[in-house]
């Protein structure tokens, strides 16, 4: 930061109090480290559900398990109240996903289904072309 110009809101250097800049600087690699595992396995978690896809496809399967979604959400709802995270935020987040899974579903079942075995290209992938 040069002499005159003020610091960007919420800005670690803004602090004045020393201890309070330690905490917000290791809060904040806290948060970057956790957003970072968070990414990491939602990769993992699409990783399963592309797998998913593929079996259904194969089989012709429908997309999306409405019957499959409701037991999630319940069971997602009762582990944010016992970790006390809003359950409705964690139903939210769960339908963002699942709209996610369906979308990539469905993408799988119109590109048509590789061998058994194979892996297909992912529709992100796919989209790209």
């Amino acid at each position: 930061m040069s002499e005159g110009t003020a610091p960007e809101a919420g800005d670690a250097t803004s602090v004045t109090d020393e201890a309070a800049r330690e905490r917000l600087i290791y809060l904040r690699g806290s948060i970057d480290n956790l957003d970072a595992a968070l990414v990491h396995l939602l990769a993992e978690r699409f990783k399963c559900t592309q797998q998913v896809g593929e079996l259904k496809a194969r089989h012709n399967l429908p997309p999306a398990d409405p019957a499959r979604e409701a037991t999630q959400i319940a069971r997602l709802r009762k582990l944010a109240e016992d970790a006390r995270l809003d359950p409705a935020f964690a139903e939210k987040f769960l339908n963002f996903i699942i709209g996610e899974v369906v979308r990539h579903h469905k993408a799988i079942a119109n590109q048509g289904t590789p061998p058994d075995g194979a892996t297909a290209e992912p529709p992100s992938r796919v989209a790209e072309r």
